[in-house]
């Protein structure tokens, strides 16, 4: 009997585009953004909001148009790379050696924003930053430091 009441209830509620709720129905509630449903973007610091945007933008305006006929072709560019290292996002998370050191949140979000686009151009972007450049970084001396990490940011090496 309570599962047919409740059913009833429920249905009046979604008729009438209703959500259960314990509080008055004057309470206003904040509005629900499907872009983003957990509210990432007000969690951000600026700094990682303008790191986003300024690779989001790259993405969209020079790595997606090339991607298709990259693919199309199997054509890996490593032109794009580059780029990527003039930008600053190889090895971002390095503080210093030509490196920006941002935070890790920030790299999370550059490598939504560029596995979005093609996750080949990602994966390399994380080799290149994850298992070239960071044990140089954790573990190599001040002089291989000095030495490597400068040219690896701008894939100058590979």
């Amino acid at each position: 009997l309570t599962r047919i009441i409740f059913s009833r209830s429920l249905a009046k509620f979604i008729r009438h585009g209703r959500q259960f709720s314990s509080t008055p129905s004057s309470t206003s509630r904040p509005e629900f953004n499907f872009k983003d449903v957990l509210d990432l973007n007000s969690q951000l610091t600026e700094e990682e909001q303008i790191v986003r945007d300024q690779v989001r933008q790259y993405c969209q305006e020079k790595l997606m148009p090339r991607i298709l006929m990259a693919n199309r072709n199997e054509h890996f560019d490593k032109s794009i790379l580059a780029e990527m290292g003039a930008l600053g996002v190889l090895g971002c998370t390095i503080k210093g050696y030509g490196c920006p050191g941002v935070s890790s949140v920030a790299y999370g979000l550059i490598t939504r924003e560029v596995e979005r686009i093609d996750s080949g151009y990602r994966s390399a972007m994380s080799v290149q930053s994850s298992l070239v450049m960071h044990p140089i970084y954790a573990y190599g001396s001040e002089k291989q430091k000095e030495k490597y990490l400068p040219d690896l940011g701008i894939v100058s090496i590979m």
